[in-house]
C-alpha cells in the first residue's frame, strides 16, 4: 500500500514539475545564451558516444540476422528490414537509453550537487530563477537535441550495417541504400522523430526534477543520479508503447 501511495504521490510531484517548466517556458527573460550552451553539453558532447554504439548496433544486428535470412533465402530483403528496424525501432530506442544513462545521470547529478551546497538557494537570494536558469534550459535542450542525436544513430547504424552486407554479400553502395529507401516512407520516419522529442523531454524532465529536489548529503546525489536514470528508462519504454499503439491506429487506418 505505501509503494502505491508512493507511486502516485510521485507521478503527481513530477506532472506538477512539468506543468511549472510549461509556465517558466513562455515566461521572459529567455535564457539563450545558457540554452546554447547546454545543447552543445548535452547534445555535441553525447554525439561520439552515440554515434559508435550506433555503427556497432548496425554490424551486430546484421550479422545476427544475416545467416537466418539466408537461411529462409530472403538475403536480398537484408537492407530493408535492416532499414525498418533501425529507423523505426530500434535507433530512437536505443539512442534515448544511451542519453538516459549519461545525460540524465549527469544533470541528476549536477543539480543535486548545486542542491546540496546551496548553491541553487544562493541564485534564489541573489534574485535569479534557478528553476528557469537551471530546469527549463536543460529539458528544452534536451527535448531538441535527442532527435538529432538519434538521426546520427540511425544514419550511421545503416552505414556499419551496410559495410558488413559489402564484405560477406559485395553489395555495392547505391544498391544497398537504394533497397532501404524503397522501403521507407515519411510514414517511418516521422513518428520516429516525434517520438524522440517526447523521450528527450521525459529524461531531461526526470533528471531535472530528481536533481533540484535532492535531498541533503552526498548520498542523496548518489540517489537522484540513481533513480534518474531509472525512471526515465521506464517513462521511455511507456512513450514507446504510447507511440506504437498511436502509429498502429494509423497504419490501419
Amino acid at each position: 500500500m505505501n509503494r502505491v501511495l508512493t507511486f502516485f504521490n510521485e507521478t503527481g510531484l513530477i506532472t506538477q514539475f512539468a506543468a511549472r517548466y510549461f509556465r517558466e517556458l513562455v515566461k521572459r527573460p529567455f535564457e539563450f545564451k545558457e540554452l546554447l550552451r547546454q545543447c552543445y553539453l548535452l547534445g555535441n558532447k553525447s554525439l561520439f558516444l552515440v554515434v559508435v554504439t550506433g555503427f556497432i548496433m548496425g554490424i551486430v544486428l546484421t550479422l545476427q540476422t544475416r545467416p537466418t535470412m539466408i537461411e529462409f533465402g530472403a538475403e536480398a530483403y537484408m537492407p530493408s528490414m535492416i532499414g525498418i528496424a533501425v529507423v523505426r525501432e530500434i535507433g530512437p530506442m536505443i539512442t534515448a537509453l544511451i542519453c538516459a544513462g549519461k545525460i540524465g545521470s549527469g544533470i541528476g547529478a549536477e543539480l543535486g550537487s548545486m542542491r546540496v551546497t546551496e548553491q541553487i538557494d544562493a541564485m534564489e537570494v541573489s534574485g535569479i530563477n534557478p528553476f528557469k536558469y537551471l530546469v527549463v534550459t536543460r529539458i528544452t535542450a534536451m527535448t531538441l537535441m535527442l532527435p538529432l542525436l538519434v538521426i546520427a544513430s540511425d544514419t550511421i547504424s545503416l552505414f556499419g550495417s551496410f559495410l558488413i552486407e559489402n564484405m560477406k554479400g559485395d553489395v555495392s553502395w547505391t544498391l544497398y541504400f537504394s533497397k532501404v529507401f524503397e522501403v521507407l516512407e515519411f510514414g517511418d520516419l516521422i513518428p520516429s522523430i516525434i517520438k524522440s522529442f517526447f523521450f528527450g523531454f521525459a529524461i531531461g524532465l526526470v533528471g531535472c526534477y530528481k536533481g533540484y529536489y535532492s535531498k541533503k548529503g552526498t548520498a542523496g546525489v548518489g540517489k537522484a543520479a540513481n533513480s534518474a536514470v531509472v525512471l526515465s528508462s521506464l517513462l521511455l519504454f511507456v512513450f514507446d508503447f504510447v507511440a506504437v499503439l498511436i502509429t498502429d491506429i494509423f497504419y490501419e487506418l
